[in-house]
């Protein structure tokens, strides 16, 4: 079974940028991959957007990483993937409910068309953010070569 990482590259989920983003440009962005083959409409990110402008800054976690996911019932989502771009430049969430701040450079965006296959997203994703010399090699990554390098130098062992 391919990981998510190999699945990512497979399928040409991914995306690099090196120009300042706003959170929401951020969240757009790191969703082209998936609207590219049609895996979400267009519109999908704005429910993201959404999501975030109502609850805060949630999809953001240690280590620079952001998970940006609408909620599971969501219309605009046809076939379950995740999305992955890194960004050169922080972007800024602005600070949560505690008044921490919240900067990310990793975009593992996800589509779900159930519960089952969100939860299962999510399990195979904390396994690679639990590896911080993984996550530190991606965000150096410039090519899908370089995804596909890092996870072969840190592979992940956590299964959750």
């Amino acid at each position: 079974m391919a990981s998510v990482l190999q699945t990512i590259v497979e399928k040409k989920h991914y995306l690099f940028v090196d120009e300042e983003l706003t959170w929401q440009e951020a969240i757009r962005r790191s969703a082209e991959s998936l609207v590219a083959d049609g895996s979400v409409e267009p519109d999908y990110y704005k429910q993201i957007v959404s999501c975030i402008e109502e609850y805060g800054p949630y999809v953001v976690f240690d280590h620079m990483v952001a998970m940006p996911h609408s909620q599971l019932d969501a219309k605009e989502v046809h076939k379950t993937g995740i999305g992955f771009m890194v960004s050169k430049k922080v972007v800024d969430f602005g600070e949560d409910e505690d008044g921490e701040k919240k900067e990310a450079k990793l975009f593992f965006t996800i589509a779900a068309c159930n519960p089952e296959e969100h939860l299962e997203n999510i399990g195979q994703l904390m396994g690679i953010f639990a590896n911080e010399p993984l996550l530190d090699a991606l965000m150096e990554a410039e090519t899908p070569e370089d995804i596909l390098e890092a996870e072969k130098k840190f592979p992940v062992t956590e299964e959750f």
